[in-house]
């Protein structure tokens, strides 16, 4: 098979217009072409009274050889199939311990499973299915429950949100999570899209299915059980304590891949208290920015928005501005929702979602303020964490309590005055918004920056400083503001056998680069 990229495609494409494209760019008739599947497919907006789809194929010729000399194009290549080499390994010689069931701990529960080692998973939240129950619970009447919610439990903070499985890092491992996620049912175009998501309404059940198949293959999941402390043998690790259901337990234990996530604050304190090495890390505050989605398919699209091929339209900005500090977007979710995600008591925190559809009336994205150590209230590891629940609370506060969420007009932030009333944009954050001033609950020079990065913003992308957009407050869990250190065999300088993992230890930032990092841990586990 041959791999020919880069051939431009109307949005209404059919298999027959990509085989008569793949041999235009062979230079060989059609029928000289054999089978022909799509593998890659972008949209190309650049010019919005042309956009069209970019695709990649692998075809079946004849003489490959010679079909390739004679194109002399770089973007005809030899087809190199994907096979992720699993990790050969004797039996350890106890069960490897994994501790939280997100991404990250999702893939490596899975890969330790498919090697025959059996692991034994500890998640402090429900199964997906109770946990869904529980948040749409926090959503509607805003009672939290501080042990399963948007961040914790099956599934990992990832599975509210848009399922984005797009990410920035190159590594090989990406196409082994994309099978596997395909497998447990995730639908055929992740493996195909550019931008690939499965959406709030799927990933459950896809992370469901991973979880049975940890099971068929030995593995042991204990839901409900928060890791409360680990014992140490001579600096190595001999076992973990934890309690489920109201009782206190304990497995021996000499690995253990730990991947709590980035709002696991108490384990960050334990992990702190046991003496692993630990570092305060930059990270990201800011707000959700909330506007109609037709504006962003008009903005993106132009007169080929709302065309069947292309869905609701995303977007990706960022600014350097004069003072150094860093604003740019994240998590953008097309025709999606605002949602409460907090996990403590008396603190507000946002987040976005969409279903795999896209089709809700407004689009959203996180809008954020690069934030470095020299900013936090404080010094030591922990000083992060600090930052985050100060402004969670004082939005709590501003939002009047109940977890509603501060909210105000862009035209009325860059005003500085508060809102008195919504216009074109209904904001869609569950449990509900209070009007409020955001320099109320924000550092000043988050909103500064905030303020200062809007109007350029809006030159980039039009209307995205429309003065109706919507902004609620805050957004303060893009990434973790700890990073928990690891050696060259990523384990824990300090503690023997204990591997920190995904994004809570500071190593990744989403669903695939979380899960990526799963998979290296377990196969530096299986290295022994």
């Amino acid at each position: 098979m041959l791999r020919v990229s880069g051939l431009a495609m109307g949005l209404g494409f059919t298999g027959d217009g990509l085989r008569r494209a793949a041999a235009k760019k062979l230079r060989l008739p059609e029928k000289a072409v054999g089978e022909v599947r799509l593998v890659k497919k972008s949209v190309d907006a650049r010019k919005k009274g042309q956009v069209h789809f970019v695709c990649t194929a692998e075809v079946q010729v004849e003489n490959e050889g010679r079909v390739l000399a004679r194109c002399r194009d770089n973007g005809v290549q030899k087809a190199v199939p994907y096979c992720y080499e699993m990790p050969a390994c004797a039996p350890l010689a106890q069960r490897p311990v994994v501790v939280g069931l997100g991404p990250a701990g999702l893939f490596a529960a899975l890969l330790l499973a498919q090697c025959g080692q059996r692991p034994v998973v500890l998640e402090r939240g429900l199964p997906v299915e109770e946990r869904g129950r529980l948040v749409e619970k926090f959503w509607a009447a805003g009672v939290l429950d501080g042990e399963s919610n948007v961040q914790f439990g099956e599934g990992g903070a990832g599975a509210f949100s848009d399922g984005k499985l797009t990410t920035g890092t190159g590594d090989g491992r990406i196409r082994k999570v994309l099978e596997e996620l395909h497998r447990a049912g995730a639908p055929e175009e992740i493996l195909v899209d550019a931008k690939p998501h499965i959406g709030t309404d799927r990933l459950p059940g896809v992370v469901r299915n991973i979880r049975r198949e940890i099971l068929r293959l030995g593995g042991d999941v204990r839901f409900g059980a928060r890791v409360t402390g680990f014992d140490l043998r001579g600096g190595a690790l001999a076992g973990l304590r934890y309690e489920q259901g109201g009782e206190s337990h304990r497995v021996a234990c000499s690995q253990c891949i730990l991947a709590v996530g980035h709002s696991a604050r108490d384990m960050f304190e334990l992990l702190h208290r046991l003496g692993a090495p630990m570092e305060p890390k930059a990270f990201s505050l800011g707000v959700r920015i909330e506007h109609r989605a037709q504006w962003i398919d008009r903005a993106q699209y132009g007169d080929f928005a709302g065309h069947p091929a292309l869905g609701a339209a995303d977007y990706k900005l960022a600014v350097h501005l004069p003072d150094g500090r860093g604003v740019y977007t994240f998590c953008m979710c097309p025709g999606g929702t605002v949602v409460g995600a907090a996990s403590e008591e008396g603190g507000v925190v946002t987040n976005g979602m969409s279903a795999w559809a896209r089709d809700g009336a407004n689009s959203n994205s996180a809008l954020l303020v690069g934030v470095t150590p020299a900013d936090f209230p404080g010094e030591g590891p922990l000083a992060g964490v600090a930052l985050q629940r100060q402004v969670e609370q004082a939005a709590f506060s501003a939002g009047g309590g109940g977890y509603r969420a501060p909210a105000q007009l862009v035209g009325d932030f860059l005003r500085g005055v508060k809102s008195a009333g919504f216009g074109l944009v209904e904001p869609t954050y569950r449990p509900g918004v209070a009007f409020g001033e955001l320099d109320g609950c924000l550092p000043g020079y988050v909103a500064g920056a905030l303020r200062a990065a809007l109007p350029i913003l809006g030159r980039k992308l039009p209307g995205f400083d429309h003065p109706d957009a919507v902004l609620t407050a805050p957004e303060t869990r893009s990434s973790s503001p700890v990073r928990v250190l690891r050696d060259e065999g990523l384990q824990s300088p300090g503690v023997l056998g204990l591997y920190p993992c995904g994004e809570g230890a500071g190593y990744a930032g989403g669903i695939v680069s979380a899960a990526v990092d799963g998979l290296r841990c377990a196969e530096a586990v299986l290295r022994g």
